[in-house]
């Protein structure tokens, strides 16, 4: 009968995460992170496998906790259109909260090990494609209460979106000043707003 493990796994995929999420995938040594974990190393092994495959589950574990949380919880919001803002307040808010500028470790792992990766990149790219989901979701239904514009395009939109996302947490990493974060996300949600009609010239 095996015996049971003496430590806790989730606090020690939380401490593992935390380290990948400094330092990265390559500059984070076994050592580092069986430090961090509390763990020697062949415990880290038995328990987690090699660095690849535990990096990997603390994307996991990184998603559950933040992207998930976020998502789920605003997804339960009133206005849809209200929801997508708030997602952009939120990651301006925890960007310059942080004062490590660690950035978001799914979008770290993509510059990181995409280009070079194809399974991890897989991987991300999925983590990726429920952010865009959230937009796409609740630009649809923004546009059936009439809350965006009914010419925009939600798909286009989606991506875009995507994109700002991924261009705030870079750019909050080296220069972390609201003014850059909040202007570069402010044409974007602009696009969102329904048009005033025109008042007709009755002249």
């Amino acid at each position: 009968m095996a015996r049971p493990r003496a430590f806790d796994e989730i606090k020690a995929l939380d401490a593992a995460m935390t380290c990948f999420w400094r330092y990265g995938l390559e500059a984070s040594s076994v050592r580092d992170l069986a430090v961090e974990m509390g763990l020697n190393g062949p415990s880290l092994y038995n328990a987690f496998g090699d660095k690849r495959t535990l990096f990997a589950k603390a994307l996991e574990r990184y998603a559950a906790c933040f992207l998930r949380e976020r998502i789920d919880r605003l997804e339960q919001h009133g206005s849809p259109k209200a929801a997508i803002c708030a997602f952009f307040e939120e990651l301006i808010a925890r960007s310059l909260a942080d004062p490590d500028q660690r950035g978001c470790l799914i979008i770290n792992s993509a510059l990181e090990v995409g280009p070079h990766d194809c399974e991890l990149r897989g991987v991300v790219c999925g983590y990726l494609a429920e952010i865009e989901g959230f937009f796409h979701g609740r630009l649809k239904h923004a546009k059936g209460r009439g809350e965006i514009p009914e010419c925009l395009p939600v798909d286009d939109m989606a991506r875009l979106l995507l994109g700002m996302v991924l261009g705030l947490r870079v750019a909050a990493r080296v220069s972390p000043e609201p003014a850059l974060l909040k202007g570069m996300i402010r044409p974007a949600l602009a696009l969102l707003d329904t048009p005033h009609p025109t008042p007709k010239d009755t002249t």
